[in-house]
């Protein structure tokens, strides 16, 4: 009966409501068959009778594994793993904890891939200098997982040379890549349970990180997630800095912490010490931040973050190599550089290339390159020397004078970032065809 309620309700809400796409809290602890009648439900729908086409309703939720159902104690239930094939998707820890570094149950000062892991150490123990660098490494192997649509079949060289499939790379115990399709992972950095990344920002960087510091990093997780494949998930407010005041379960908060503020002139940072509740054991570390002048952002800095989340969103619509739809086709075109071994620490080099122009009529190659480091990084891909590789247009129209410093020399296939900058460059096939009528 539960099932039934689940369902009729469902296709209530799509048919009278044409409500486009539902969310499951804890999903997990629906039965895989719940969920797999409800998408044969949806599916049955049809313009004609019912108004709405039900194949396009996308249903997604959260797919962690534990409580009485956790390894399908009670029956096969709707978690990650098992979802694969189903076109259901899942929220994917792997690429969030990669990015922002621990969990949302470790330590609040982890730093990860986005936050300065062995390149900007804040001033709490985090290991040794080789401690750091092999925990970075892992960590972006996860992030080129979820980058690949979290595919387990997807192939990449891991950092200690391994030419692994993204299910035998390990995430705390559990299999990094367990997607079948890319349309069943939701990439994401923050949603409303715990902090919000700037939140996170906050604390996980060093004290001393400059305000425009800080907004550049939260720009990166915006580009991390537009330049990935499969579902990006942006929630409310990450594009104007939003904070929480540290606040680390607000759904009982009220507006207080909750706050949106569309006149961009605060991010609601410094507002009060988060509830005592679920917050109490981090006031010591957060009343000192929250009193800090330097750590509250400014109009100017707002804006200059939705500005990003328009070019970057704008950059994904107009680039359909960011938007692959098949396991085919991340397989087939998608590659990474700069791993292994002698990679360059903090930095991701993704290439996506469409020689018969199946995905795209007008560009046949993408590279995507993230610099999590403070410094500017340079990197050389000699598979790519004597291609006409450009900036992306949208790119050069942006208020952030740095990322159009990023350059691309044809004559040896050598990358310069900027540092703490994600960039796209992409080839026109027609250039591309014309320089190989040419040569030969």
């Amino acid at each position: 009966m539960m099932e039934k309620l689940l369902i009729d309700s469902v296709l209530t809400w799509a048919k009278q409501y044409k409500v486009d796409g539902f969310r499951f809290d804890l999903m997990g602890h629906h039965m895989k068959r719940n969920m797999l009648k409800l998408r044969a439900a949806l599916d049955l729908l049809n313009p004609k009778d019912d108004g709405v086409d039900g194949k396009k309703i996308y249903v997604y939720g959260e797919g962690w594994n534990f409580g009485e159902v956790a390894d399908n104690a009670r029956g096969v239930n709707a978690i990650q793993r098992n979802m694969a094939g189903t076109g259901i998707g899942t929220f994917n820890d792997r690429i969030r904890d990669g990015a922002r570094g621990g969990g949302p149950f470790s330590g609040l000062q982890e730093q990860g891939f986005l936050t300065g892991l062995n390149d900007d150490p804040n001033a709490t123990d985090q290991g040794t200098p080789a401690q750091q660098k092999e925990r970075l490494l892992l960590e972006t192997d996860w992030i080129r997982c979820g980058m690949a649509g979290g595919l387990a079949s997807f192939k990449m060289v891991d950092h200690k040379g391994n030419q692994i499939t993204c299910d035998q790379l390990d995430y705390n115990g559990q299999k990094t890549g367990y997607t079948d399709d890319p349309q069943e992972i939701i990439n994401y950095v923050e949603a409303h349970d715990n902090d919000t990344l700037f939140d996170a920002l906050q604390v996980k960087l060093p004290v001393g990180a400059a305000m425009d510091q800080r907004v550049r990093v939260q720009n990166l997780g915006m580009s991390l997630l537009a330049f990935s494949q499969g579902i990006p998930f942006f929630h409310a407010g990450v594009e104007l800095l939003r904070s929480k005041s540290g606040d680390r379960n607000s759904y009982n908060s009220g507006d207080w912490f909750n706050k949106l503020d569309f006149t961009y002139a605060a991010s609601n940072w410094g507002v009060g010490l988060p509830p005592q509740g679920d917050n109490g054991a981090n006031w010591p570390l957060l009343r000192q931040l929250l009193a800090n002048p330097s750590l509250k952002p400014g109009r100017s800095q707002i804006l200059n973050s939705f500005a990003h989340m328009l070019e970057v969103l704008a950059i994904r619509r107009s680039t359909p190599l960011l938007r692959l739809r098949t396991a085919d086709d991340i397989n087939q075109k998608l590659t990474f550089l700069n791993v292994g071994t002698t990679q360059v620490p903090g930095l991701i080099v993704m290439v996506v290339s469409d020689k018969t122009g199946s995905v795209d009529r007008h560009h046949d190659l993408v590279a995507v390159l993230i610099n999590a480091t403070k410094a500017e990084q340079t990197f050389t891909a000699p598979s790519l020397a004597g291609r006409k590789l450009k900036i992306h247009p949208i790119h050069m129209l942006s208020a952030d004078t740095l990322v159009k410093k990023s350059k691309f020399h044809r004559s040896d296939g050598k990358f310069t970032i900027p540092g703490r900058t994600a960039v796209v460059f992409w080839s026109s096939r027609s250039e591309h065809e014309g320089e190989q009528e040419g040569d030969h």
